[in-house]
């Protein structure tokens, strides 16, 4: 009996644990899910971009001289500043500079013989009035008064035509100063030079109607930036100037800026086939940055706001306003249908169907996560 007993507890010893061990290795395992507990606080409704927007400068001007020829001077380096009106190259024009003198000599002379036509004319103006008198008192002819009074006429239409002649001296010389302004490249506002192409000795040429060339010099007005991006056409409707807006940089991913929508396009662009958009403008309304041009931003137009209203992550809601809901006591999920208000990429409000510190399944991508699976929270 003892012996059978033994063999019993010898079995007992080995039989168990294989059993305890395939009970162990066939029940179900449950799924890792992330979970994300629902709260109160404000969700938004937003419109984003399509694409990267583009930080740009209210006043930038890729200038070329108006007309072509060799670089003689460069008066400023790439990063300065200037102000309006500055020279920042100027072409060979010595040529230019010749007819000016020219004009201004010539505008001398005319005016030299402006004056003496003049005084002719007042002399003989008083000639022609000395023989009248005497004529009058009959100690001059009819011939020599008419003689007179007509070389006096003669005279004064030489002195308009004299001082005709030198107006048309003096406009000369303002073309001939325009033409020599014309090889001189200024600034049109103040601003930075980002850029010139070319150097002392090179030629430059004006850009032909409908080709883009490297502009001779890049002028920057920093002082006035704004964000430009475009929105999708089917959302552009809803956006309005004035309306508040965040705007995010790449060259500050840890921040967000306050601004506000400045301007729609009252068109539509189709650059690309069914991907028609509307370009929208906002300008940040305070930072202590120094942003450049050129910097890649995006933009959120907020439609409308609510606070202190039940949110979820908006990724959790699936076909149907349905959500999983993580019963904790069952390590269960259960599908609940859910009433949805507002919503961006980001949160979506809850009206009606969940109570906030209720925790739901974001993960909803990962194979098995559905209703009814034996779960645990991540």
């Amino acid at each position: 009996m003892s012996k059978h007993l033994r063999r019993l507890g010898w079995l007992a010893v080995v039989v168990l644990p294989l059993v305890a061990l395939y009970i162990f290795m066939t029940r179900q395992q449950p799924l890792p899910v992330v979970l994300v507990e629902v709260e109160r606080a404000e969700v938004r409704s937003v419109v984003a971009n399509t694409r990267a927007g583009t930080v740009k400068a209210c006043n930038r001007a890729r200038l070329a001289p108006p007309l072509g020829g060799q670089i003689a001077v460069k008066h400023v380096r790439e990063g300065d500043s200037v102000e309006s009106g500055q020279p920042l190259l100027e072409l060979w024009n010595d040529d230019l500079a010749a007819n000016l003198a020219l004009a201004e000599r010539d505008a001398t002379a005319s005016a030299a013989r402006s004056e003496e036509a003049c005084v002719n004319s007042d002399v003989a103006r008083r000639e022609s009035q000395r023989i009248a008198r005497l004529r009058e008192k009959g100690l001059s002819s009819a011939e020599a008064a008419d003689a007179a009074d007509g070389h006096a006429r003669a005279s004064r239409a030489a002195c308009r035509a004299a001082r005709a002649q030198t107006a048309v001296s003096e406009a000369r010389i303002d073309h001939a100063r325009a033409a020599l302004d014309r090889s001189v490249l200024r600034a049109p506002f103040a601003g930075t030079v980002a850029e010139i192409n070319g150097e002392v000795g090179e030629f430059v040429t004006p850009s032909p109607v409908g080709i883009v060339t490297p502009p001779a010099v890049d002028l920057i007005d920093n002082t006035c930036l704004y964000i430009a991006a475009p929105i999708d056409e089917v959302d552009a409707p809803a956006i309005r100037a004035g309306m508040p807006a965040i705007i995010t940089l790449d060259a500050f991913p840890d921040r967000d800026f306050a601004g506000t929508v400045r301007r729609v396009a009252p068109y539509v662009l189709d650059l690309e086939k069914q991907a028609r958009t509307v370009e929208i403008e906002a300008v940040i309304e305070a930072t202590g940055d120094n942003l450049l041009p050129g910097y890649s931003a995006d933009i959120e137009v907020l439609l409308e706001t609510r606070d202190n209203v039940v949110r979820v992550p908006t990724q959790s809601i699936l076909k149907g306003n349905q959500v999983l809901v993580y019963v904790e006591d069952e390590q269960t999920l259960v599908a609940r249908e859910v009433d949805t208000g507002l919503s961006n990429w980001e949160h979506t409000e809850v009206r009606d169907g969940l109570s906030v510190g209720e925790r739901v399944v974001v993960s909803v991508d990962r194979a098995g996560v559905e209703a009814g699976a034996f779960v645990e929270p991540e």
